[in-house]
């Protein structure tokens, strides 16, 4: 891309935007990142353990990191992988930076996986070495790596947490020369969360990774010496990158929480003054149904940030009253590093409610219809982004990376979304969840948004079942507030009068939750899958005429 003019662009006639070109790229490696702001800010607190109150200041984190890269480089060579499979602990933040130093790349593993899905991404990415829990809900993980090995022909080592926090005191007496590592080396393959199938390894580079969580921080107004809660998981990059780069690029502190749970998210929040807290819906919409919330003293909080999942605007209202500060959406995918556009904390309320903000600086953004041409303001197409956070492509799957990275450098979403004047896009869907029902297309995302208002519904997700007269039709999965309501006659009165026909669910189903995936995305398919082999209930007098 040639350099790119200061000011934020929108084209006055087609949806295409460009993002200002401030801040600057940071044009460095994680490993350099913590060493700049060390120099910068050593005895400032960057990180500490909400379950074991462990501190950080920067200096010691950086000496940890430094120490426990040496010990690693004894072992392995630059440029091998090393797996992380862990919950949110403060030895994943020290691994993180310490393989960063090293040159090694990381892969992140979702501690919920079983041992064959584990398997498969050790395998695919071909890691020499995996850094396992030893006590997660009962399993320890790291027996778990031994009993699949066998079937990872590159799995050399199976290094216990406690292992890796030994090896810093290792290292600490070792003069290892740390390796150069380039801004565009590799640093992390996080493998897509599969809310459509099997998952792909995404490789990141440090500079998208680096410039990604300073850029969504900087937006969110983020200030040195602020606190920052760390409940998103760090398999997923909005914990690794958001949370844990965005901390280190402000020089803030990072409130590590081991796992999400609504009561322990308050217990952070009061106990250590976080000003940012970020989740996807389903955790904020947890933290808010939590018995003590209104006991709660939220008062620190200066701005609440989630994405991950589309964000229901009554969601969005209700957060900005409840909790009194300012929300932020942030919007992208893994292999965006992770995020393309953002609203920011003083936009209006109608903006922060209904859009997903323009795009973050240095990138551009167009929608684009079915044969590639850039649509008109308004007109519904797939969001495609350009620009120095994109992927270096799929581990070992090029034919995948061509699918999704075209010849100009644009990578393709597989998000229907459309941009107005102003650069602000809004989300329609996924291309893969569109529902065609006799020929016409049907968007999830629009009738979820009409549900998730009903009083009676605490939470809800559309899909398209397969109809032998349709086609598909469209089917609601209801996880409600009230066990004993709503009707489905009541629910289908209530859409209606915001919808067309064709777009009221006709087949109505009752859950108790939903399936996630780590990040807490929905995956629709696993619903599906539900629906065929009978495990789920419809809701009461619920009919499947179409």
């Amino acid at each position: 891309m040639s350099s790119m003019p200061t000011a934020p662009f929108v084209d006055p006639s087609i949806s295409y935007a460009r993002g200002p070109a401030e801040p600057a790229i940071l044009d460095e490696s994680i490993g350099d990142l913590l060493r700049r702001i060390t120099a910068s800010a050593p005895d400032q607190l960057a990180l500490f353990g909400t379950r074991d109150e462990r501190r950080w200041t920067y200096a010691r984190l950086l000496a940890d990191s430094e120490a426990a890269a040496r010990a690693l480089l004894q072992r392995f060579r630059p440029g091998e992988r090393v797996a992380i499979w862990a919950q949110n602990l403060a030895e994943w933040v020290v691994a993180e930076f310490a393989l960063a130093l090293a040159g090694l790349p990381i892969v992140t593993v979702n501690p919920n996986l079983g041992p064959q899905e584990a398997a498969y991404i050790l395998r695919q990415s071909g890691a020499a070495a995996v850094i396992a829990s030893t006590a997660y809900r009962g399993r320890d993980l790291a027996e778990a790596a031994r009993s699949i090995q066998a079937e990872c022909p590159d799995l050399r080592e199976i290094v216990p947490v406690d292992e890796f926090g030994a090896s810093i005191a290792t290292g600490r007496s070792l003069d290892t020369p740390l390796p150069p590592v380039g801004s565009g080396d590799l640093a992390m393959i996080q493998y897509t969360s599969g809310t459509t199938g099997f998952p792909k390894g995404a490789m990141l580079h440090h500079r998208g990774l680096v410039t990604n969580g300073f850029h969504t921080a900087d937006r969110n107004g983020a200030r040195p010496g602020d606190t920052l809660l760390g409940v998103m998981p760090l398999f997923h990059t909005g914990g690794s990158v958001l949370a844990v780069l965005g901390a280190v690029s402000t020089a803030g502190t990072l409130a590590l929480v081991e796992e999400f749970e609504p009561g322990h998210m308050l217990d952070a929040i009061e106990q250590y003054r976080c000003n940012t807290i970020s989740g996807v819906p389903t955790m904020l919409v947890a933290l808010l149904e939590h018995p003590s919330y209104g006991e709660r003293d939220v008062s620190s909080v200066k701005v609440v940030t989630s994405g991950g999942s589309t964000v229901p605007a009554a969601l969005v209202e209700r957060l900005e009253r409840d909790i009194g500060a300012p929300f932020t959406i942030v919007f992208g995918q893994t292999e965006l590093s992770p995020v393309c556009t953002m609203t920011q904390p003083d936009d209006s309320v109608e903006d922060k409610a209904n859009t997903l903000g323009r795009p973050m600086p240095h990138l551009e953004i167009k929608i684009v219809d079915v044969d590639g041409s850039t649509v008109p303001h308004g007109k519904a197409g797939e969001l495609c982004a350009r620009g120095y956070s994109v992927m270096l492509g799929y581990n070992d799957n090029p034919d995948a990376t061509a699918e999704t990275i075209d010849a100009d450098g644009w990578l393709h979403t597989g998000d229907l979304c459309a941009m107005d004047e102003r650069g602000f896009c809004t989300i329609v869907g996924r291309l893969k969840d569109m529902i065609i029902r006799g020929g016409e297309n049907v968007y999830p995302r629009e009738i979820e948004e009409v549900l998730f208002r009903h009083p009676a519904v605490a939470d809800v997700a559309v899909v398209g079942l397969p109809d032998d007269k349709w086609g598909e039709v469209v089917a609601a999965f209801i996880r409600r507030a009230d066990p004993e309501s709503p009707t489905v006659a009541e629910l289908r009165e209530y859409v209606r009068a915001h919808l067309a026909a064709h777009k009221t669910p006709v087949r109505w189903f009752a859950v108790d939750a939903f399936p996630l995936t780590g990040s807490g995305k929905v995956q629709k398919f696993r619903l599906v899958e539900q629906w065929r082999s009978g495990d789920v209930s419809p809701l009461a007098d619920s009919s499947s005429a179409g």
